[in-house]
């Protein structure tokens, strides 16, 4: 039986009613495609509401499997968010595993969703539709991610349009346990909603597919020099020779350019296209010293982080503790409800 939607409770809940979640994956290098898919909102909206961002390491262990490229990956993605703008003083950041509420609160979820739910998951339907054998980790991804987003007492969880059922396993879980354990009393779990991301962008990889590691075909937020200029130049083109006119609307590299141009520039370089006489080449130069331009500031501050590395586990372990801070009471209220009983 479906149980009844309900209203968020007060004390899990920011003062505006608001509660941003969002998780990020340590599963390799960040690039231009998370940048411009989630990163870029990501710190837009962090200064915004109450927010908790995280590095969700366990859920990265369904791909990544060695322990220090999981530990390197964990580190590099609090670099990067850092230096792309992240303000811990306005937001908390921290690692998904210091949080082990998180993975308790996992296995009451567990028995609360049958498993034809989670069978229904994309990532584990896409491996099987695939002759793969996914994990047990990958099967039950989407219970961890629920209980990432309702231990917070998440209310919003930024996401493209593309994405909101992600969010439904979610939304069943704070039903279902507000319907069992609450029915006469106040909700312990809001049902959180989408925050649609404006102009979320598919973001075209080297190959022309989607950008996106499991393709090989990224460019590295943080690339620069020959590493970057290889990248760039691997972009895939059609073999219309350089005098002739060329449309830009159907060339991966001015799809890349619209990402970083302003809407003059963009102009001017499409004219360049259909005039003739301007090669894929030239393309690729363009959007190389976009890239550079756009990134130049973010790119000295990782160096200059990187040499601080006390500096950004202080500032995880600090976001670490404002999270268990927002956790502990709702946990509380959680086990007298599921009568789950501790001694110490």
């Amino acid at each position: 039986m479906e149980a009844p939607d309900t209203t968020s409770s007060p004390d899990a809940a920011a003062a505006d009613g608001t509660v941003v979640v969002s998780g990020i994956q340590p599963s390799g290098r960040l690039h231009l495609g998370n940048y411009f898919g989630a990163i870029r909102q990501h710190i837009d909206l962090h200064k915004e509401h109450d927010a908790f961002y995280f590095i969700v390491n366990y859920h990265a262990m369904t791909t990544v499997q060695d322990a220090d490229q999981l530990r390197q990956h964990t580190f590099d993605v609090a670099l990067d968010y850092l230096a792309l703008g992240f303000d811990p003083e306005e937001a908390a950041l921290f690692v998904q595993s210091d949080v082990p509420e998180v993975t308790e609160l996992t296995w009451i979820f567990f028995n609360l969703i049958p498993t034809s739910y989670l069978e229904k998951g994309v990532a584990y339907k896409e491996k099987i539709n695939a002759g793969l054998t996914p994990n047990a980790g990958l099967f039950n991804y989407p219970v961890l991610q629920a209980a990432d987003i309702l231990a917070y007492g998440g209310t919003h969880v930024p996401v493209g349009a593309d994405q909101k059922q992600n969010l439904e396993i979610a939304r069943e879980l704070a039903r279902r346990f507000n319907h069992r354990y609450c029915p006469d009393d106040e909700p312990l779990f809001p049902v959180p909603e989408p925050h649609i991301l404006d102009h979320v962008a598919v973001v075209p990889g080297t190959d022309g597919r989607k950008m996106s590691k499991s393709y090989d075909n990224t460019i590295g937020i943080f690339d620069e020099g020959d590493a970057l200029k290889e990248s760039v130049m691997r972009i895939v083109t059609d073999s219309t020779p350089l005098e002739e006119p060329k449309d830009p609307e159907n060339c991966n590299v001015f799809a890349l350019i619209k990402l970083f141009a302003d809407e003059e520039t963009q102009q001017e370089i499409a004219e360049k296209y259909r005039e003739g006489g301007y090669g894929y080449g030239h393309a690729k130069q363009e959007l190389l010293g976009l890239i550079e331009d756009r990134f130049e500031e973010a790119r000295a501050r990782r160096k200059e982080l990187k040499k601080r590395p006390d500096y950004v586990r202080d500032v995880l372990r600090e976001g670490a503790e404002t999270a268990r801070e927002r956790v502990m009471p709702i946990m509380e209220r959680m086990r007298e409800r599921t009568g789950i009983v501790r001694t110490r």
